[in-house]
């Protein structure tokens, strides 16, 4: 199974960030520190990222798994590059690859 179901956004205020959604759409919104917000609108999760030494450099579109180790594989099969290694965040553990065309992507799962 592989679905998209977040996506990661640069912020410069992860909290104004998500204060905004609350207050414009009523979205809920999940606080994880000062630097990253997660919120959650109907259909799709997102994030926001304001700490500069973590954030992305455009939106980073997340697909959704249940097994990591064979999302790796099929990427690398199919000409994908790892750009960062698996790695363990609040929720599950994630990589994040460039596809041939250039786009930064993550797959993630709830392990």
């Amino acid at each position: 199974m592989y679905e998209v179901d977040f996506a990661e956004f640069p912020s410069t205020s992860a909290t104004a960030s998500g204060e905004f959604f609350a207050r414009a759409f009523g979205w809920d919104v999940t606080p994880y520190g000062p630097s990253y917000t997660d919120v959650r609108a109907p259909g799709l999760t997102f994030g926001f990222q304001a700490d500069a030494a973590e954030q992305p450099r455009a939106p980073l579109v997340t697909i959704r798994t249940d097994d990591l180790a064979a999302a790796r594989a099929a990427v690398e099969a199919a000409g994908g590059e790892v750009t960062k290694e698996p790695f363990a965040f609040p929720g599950g553990r994630r990589f994040h690859f460039r596809e041939p065309g250039g786009s930064e992507l993550a797959v993630w799962s709830p392990e």
